[in-house]
């Protein structure tokens, strides 16, 4: 190959040779246990001399992110209506099922509802990923994780012997303002980050506040949409008072945070000017 060659060109290279590992099959190395070279990068600029020996991996199967996504969303989106609807196969045939008296059931699944629709018109309109696949067999973990929570929260929020919040209308009216609120910033920080990147480009860019009010959470952390999301779950715990549901927001604290540790440092080590005010999630403290 030419030394001005870039992976994605030694990618497709490959691909001719052996049609059986398409380009986001591979994991292309200078070293077998080093990190896996970007599609830009340019085999000149590599630490390699006038030879270069390069190692392949096959990384499996792969899917594209949008279509993971619409597949992990759309499913609590429809699980969870059948358990709202009562259906007889769940709490059984008595009368008494078919209908809940607490109006906060009703409002739980508006807002449930409306956020999954909310990440499926994102995944369709707004995101945009800089890694176009992951491994097939992921998809599998991530739907037992999204579908059985939608299970579980739904069969116990829906149930004929739920018992509704312990301070009434005022509990319920501050997790839908707070609920209304994070959903707001969630959708405002994706909307900051995908026009922060061109269509196409995997350039990376230190993200700013804008105009937005909900973006002003970039003064004091790097991933202001976990922030928004965690705060998500934490009104819609407040709103059903489900144990269930605390037990999911508990884990997708934990989630991600990991994911925004990961992001925070990746940041700190590739922009040298980095805002060092900024925490991983939570403002001055985590």
């Amino acid at each position: 190959v030419e030394p001005n060659a870039r992976i994605r060109e030694i990618r497709l290279m490959f691909h001719k040779l052996y049609p059986r590992w398409y380009p986001a099959r591979q994991s292309i190395k200078l070293d077998p246990k080093g990190k896996s070279l970007r599609d830009e990068e340019i085999l000149q600029h590599l630490p390699v001399g006038t030879t270069a020996t390069l190692y392949f991996k096959d990384l499996g199967p792969q899917i594209g992110w949008t279509t993971v996504f619409l597949i992990e969303y759309t499913g609590p989106l429809f699980i969870y209506f059948l358990f709202y609807f009562r259906m007889p196969f769940v709490y059984g045939l008595d009368e008494r099922f078919t209908s809940s008296p607490h109006p906060v059931v009703n409002l739980a699944c508006i807002c449930h509802s409306f956020h999954y629709i909310k990440r499926l018109i994102e995944t369709v309109f707004v995101h945009r990923f800089s890694h176009g696949t992951m491994p097939l067999r992921n998809i599998v973990k991530n739907c037992l994780y999204y579908w059985g929570f939608a299970a579980w929260l739904a069969y116990y929020i829906n149930h004929p012997l739920y018992t509704p919040p312990s301070y009434g209308k005022k509990q319920i009216n501050f997790a839908v303002i707070m609920f209304l609120l994070c959903e707001a910033g969630n959708f405002s920080i994706h909307v900051a980050l995908s026009d922060l990147r061109r269509y196409g480009s995997k350039t990376r860019k230190i993200p700013y506040p804008t105009k937005n009010p909900f973006t002003w959470l970039f003064f004091f952390v790097s991933c202001p949409n976990y922030t928004y999301e965690v705060g998500t779950w934490i009104s819609f715990t407040i709103m059903t008072q489900c144990v269930p549901v605390g037990l999911f927001t508990l884990l997708c604290f934990i989630q991600m945070t990991i994911w925004a540790k990961d992001k925070h440092c990746t940041y700190l080590r590739e922009f040298k000017d980095y805002p060092s005010l900024r925490m991983p999630i939570i403002p001055f403290l985590l």
